[in-house]
């Protein structure tokens, strides 16, 4: 078969930088990683999430992801490596190809589950957020397929069949060599370009209905799984390559429908969920919510801020001090309080008022003081001495008159 017009398979998918290789497979996990966490990330930030919170648990995902991916290959396809002409050391050349989404998701979980526990927020909101993402990151890693020239379907006679190399087309089963059927045939199904414009499409149905209907509590992500999984069963009954066949179908085609089953009924069942979800990272224990952009405190600015509470503080307690001092206070102007009216009382009698000890008056003089002579001026005393009353009037001492 002789095509005028297809897409051609590209002459190599590896490059290499000195000793390096650098293999175009890589380069689209690699480009599909980054896009599923900035779309993450954008989403997260508008469910009011933490940033830097789905970077944190790509760590913990994307490793897990790529074990679980390489382990569901490799179970699946068991013969490749542990048959009869098997190499089971190929099992760990994950660069060249040989990565099963549904062992990805799966495991990959577990470590999103882990990096969310660490963080203290919900799984099923960031599985929502994410959601897009994943299946974005899907339709870039499928090119990988196409470097490697893996994964095409049947033969197909029209301008988009996929030309592939004669070193590249199905071998027989159990052993080398090429498969006869398949020897003179060099277009074929292009599956990979099926499935990545089947999952940009649902990149955008999730979104789309994650904006409509407001989808929370896992369903967004439920959403992803069974369109994903509508277009995965027939993308996968065009494929040519070896698999498991049950009841007539391929290991894959029942997973499809297994999980679609699943995620219509997580739909159903979680239709009125709509209770708030645990997005924000919260506080380390004892210390305030810092923002990750802030400057870092130092003494001065924490004494500062304890003065401004302590000024702050409407219900403090006076020192046991200014109590005593207001009390007594008090008493004492109750005591004036008292008097005044008693002096007003004495004066209305006609009494004489009482001279201050302090301030006595000059012309009374006690029974036991000095008396003054009218007619010379001068002043008795039992003593000897005389005194001169100017002088006394003054506070000057009086002479002695011995």
């Amino acid at each position: 078969m002789h095509q005028l017009a297809y897409i051609p398979s590209p002459s190599q998918g590896v490059w290499h930088l000195g000793p390096v290789p650098v293999r175009a497979y890589a380069i689209m996990i690699i480009l599909g990683i980054v896009a599923a966490v900035w779309l993450g990330e954008r989403r997260w930030a508008a469910k009011g999430g933490t940033p830097g919170v789905i970077v944190d648990v790509a760590v913990w995902a994307v490793p897990f992801g790529l074990v679980g991916g390489r382990l569901y290959h490799v179970i699946t396809d068991y013969q490749r490596y542990f048959g009869e002409h098997g190499e089971p050391l190929r099992a760990l050349e994950i660069w060249k190809g040989g990565l099963g989404i549904w062992g990805a998701i799966a495991l990959g979980a577990v470590g999103a589950y882990i990096g969310c526990r660490r963080r203290g927020i919900s799984a099923l909101a960031l599985a929502d957020a994410v959601a897009p993402g994943i299946v974005l990151a899907q339709a870039v890693g499928r090119w990988g397929n196409y470097w490697n020239q893996e994964l095409y379907g049947r033969p197909l006679d029209t301008f988009w069949a996929l030309k592939i190399d004669e070193n590249h087309r199905p071998m027989l089963d159990g052993g080398p060599g090429l498969d006869p059927r398949y020897a003179d045939i060099a277009t074929y199904h292009p599956t990979f370009l099926y499935e990545s414009l089947w999952c940009v499409g649902v990149a955008v149905l999730v979104i789309w209905a994650d904006r409509r209907y407001k989808l929370t509590h896992g369903r967004a992500f439920a959403l992803y799984v069974a369109a994903y999984t509508v277009g995965r069963g027939w993308i996968e009954a065009l494929r040519i390559d070896d698999a498991h066949h049950i009841l007539g179908m391929r290991l894959n085609d029942w997973t499809s429908i297994i999980l679609f089953a699943g995620a219509v009924a997580y739909l159903y069942l979680a239709r009125n969920r709509t209770g708030p979800e645990n997005v924000v990272v919260p506080a380390v224990a004892g210390t305030a919510a810092v923002p990750a952009a802030s400057e870092p405190r130092t003494e001065s600015d924490a004494g500062a801020e304890a003065d401004t509470d302590a000024d702050a503080k409407p219900d403090a307690k006076p020192a046991p001090e200014a109590d005593e001092a207001k009390d007594e206070a008090k008493d004492e102007a109750e005591d004036e309080a008292e008097t005044e009216p008693e002096a007003a009382d004495t004066a209305e009698a006609g009494e004489p008022e009482t001279a201050s000890a302090e301030d006595p008056p000059a012309d009374e003089v006690p029974e036991d003081d000095p008396v003054a002579d009218p007619g010379t001026g001068a002043v008795e005393n039992e003593g000897d001495g005389a005194a001169d009353p100017g002088r006394m009037a003054k506070g000057e001492p009086v002479a002695d008159g011995k």
